[in-house]
């Protein structure tokens, strides 16, 4: 009998082991993704409940009500660098994701408290930023809640927050710029100088353009750039933009020269094309 009962025992503790193994799908699935920014980045970490037959602000996610945005867990998002949100400075670092759904408008908040998953967690004293935003209606109804990113500029996107038939979107602004001048500033003080990585982006925000000549003419006087395809194109475009078209053409006719030495039929059309517009 003692046999049989122990028989029993480990059988029963064998079948708790293997229950303890199934592994089913999570209802809201988890997300965390990083997502490129300026010079920087911004990580969100959020679970997405779906619709499932269920109508927002009614059913789920009463309207006026704060919101996880998310479910499961508080949602939390992370910037890298310092950014604005609705005209206030927002410090480098981890911050609750909150927002207050309507159907015309939601009210997104920014929280220093990473832990607020209920409404009755939620204390504005720890707000950062509190935005109103309006809802745009799509139509298309999006079933699985979803946080991402869109209309980027080198220093500006938009967090955008999608479910049912509602996309709510609320502008970020980086210091992309006062970024990349210091770095350009830092360097310049060293021997070993980026000519053309500072005129191209002096040429591609607007700024300076003498100042991106007289790298780009010290980048293409370096021997070590004598086949450097990209660094002739980028003098023939600052040079038609300064207004000196002889140099634009002698330019786009040595990037021409160039790629045809190496069959990048890609600089070629472009530099034809552009010799047409001279």
């Amino acid at each position: 009998m003692k046999h049989f009962f122990l028989g029993i025992l480990l059988t029963a503790t064998a079948l708790f082991s293997q229950a303890q193994n199934i592994v089913t799908p999570q209802p809201s699935p988890t997300q965390t993704f990083r997502q490129n920014f300026g010079v920087g980045n911004i990580e969100v970490s959020y679970s997405r409940p779906g619709l499932k037959g269920r109508k927002l602000g009614t059913d789920l996610v009463p309207y006026g009500d704060v919101w996880r945005t998310g479910a499961n867990s508080a949602t939390t998002i992370q910037f890298s660098d310092d950014v604005t949100i609705g005209g206030t400075l927002v410090k480098a670092g981890k911050y609750g994701l909150l927002s207050v759904p309507n159907a015309a408008e939601w009210t997104v908040i920014l929280t220093k408290d990473l832990t607020v998953n209920a409404p009755n967690l939620y204390k504005q004293e720890n707000d950062v930023v509190r935005v109103k935003a309006a809802v745009t209606k799509l139509s298309d109804k999006v079933e699985t809640f979803t946080i991402g990113f869109a209309n980027f500029t080198n220093n500006t996107c938009d967090l955008q927050l999608i479910w049912e038939n509602s996309l709510v979107s609320v502008q970020i602004i980086g210091n992309t710029d006062e970024k990349v001048m210091k770095q350009i500033d830092d360097i310049f003080g060293k021997d070993n100088k980026p000519y053309y990585s500072a005129a191209a982006y002096y040429f591609d925000n607007g700024k300076d353009l003498a100042k991106a000549k007289e790298w780009i003419d010290k980048a293409g006087n370096d021997p070590a750039n004598a086949k450097a395809i990209h660094v002739f194109w980028l003098k023939a475009r600052i040079y038609k933009k300064l207004g000196d078209k002889a140099g634009a053409k002698t330019n786009a006719e040595k990037t021409i020269a160039l790629a045809a030495e190496v069959k990048n039929d890609e600089y070629i059309k472009m530099a034809g094309e552009f010799l047409r517009t001279l």
